[in-house]
């Protein structure tokens, strides 16, 4: 296992001959917040405890061809494995009560295709309390040592974190950078890391 613990740090990703194979993105988090089960501030936010952060997965991608867009669950854009963009998000885990959390799936056989993908996290549902939900962001793939991000700079009110960017390196693999930097929404993400695409309101 290789952690990326600073801001900026970054690894290429290993491959066996001219393919990196697919690569499988997962984020896990806390069902619910320690606060909540112990009766606190976050229980009367959450329904005394019985509401679980909805934590999701999603990326922006950009791809070769200049082609941008997104893969979440809100707006039901699930993307496709091996058609444009080539990479799928697996299922909306709507509680974090699912062992394997939420998937992004990326098909490292098109790397010639992608560009880059910005993996993000966001609150759909609950307080925007990030050292309460607890998210790591594991990277995994058949060619090298598993890759982790934990999501522990917290800035709590801020319901969007960019993770890590994945970038085209020369066509020859990926590079993964730590990010864990947090936005108010999608619209300030976009513009921090000039994406350019116009957003509206989604639902799931």
């Amino acid at each position: 296992m290789i952690e990326l613990k600073k801001k900026g740090q970054s690894i290429n990703l290993s491959k066996k001959g001219s393919d990196i194979g697919e690569v499988l993105v997962n984020l896990n988090w806390n069902q619910s917040s320690k606060a909540a089960k112990g009766g606190g501030f976050l229980s009367s936010l959450f329904g005394g405890g019985t509401k679980n952060f909805d934590l999701d997965l999603g990326c922006l991608f950009e791809l070769n061809s200049g082609e941008k867009g997104c893969v979440q669950a809100l707006g039901n854009a699930f993307g496709s494995l091996n058609n444009r963009p080539y990479i799928q998000l697996d299922h909306d885990d709507r509680t974090g009560a699912s062992a394997g959390g939420e998937n992004l799936r990326i098909n490292g056989s098109r790397l010639a295709d992608i560009n880059r993908v910005l993996v993000y996290a966001f609150i759909y549902e609950g307080a925007a309390n990030w050292s309460e939900a607890d998210g790591v962001v594991r990277l995994t793939y058949s060619h090298g040592e598993e890759i982790v991000v934990k999501l522990d700079e917290h800035r709590n009110g801020q319901i969007m974190c960019a993770i890590a960017m994945i970038e085209n390196v020369q066509n020859e693999t990926f590079s993964v950078k730590r990010l864990v930097e947090y936005f108010p929404g999608h619209k300030q993400m976009d513009r921090a890391y000039n994406w350019g695409m116009n957003w509206v309101a989604g639902s799931k």
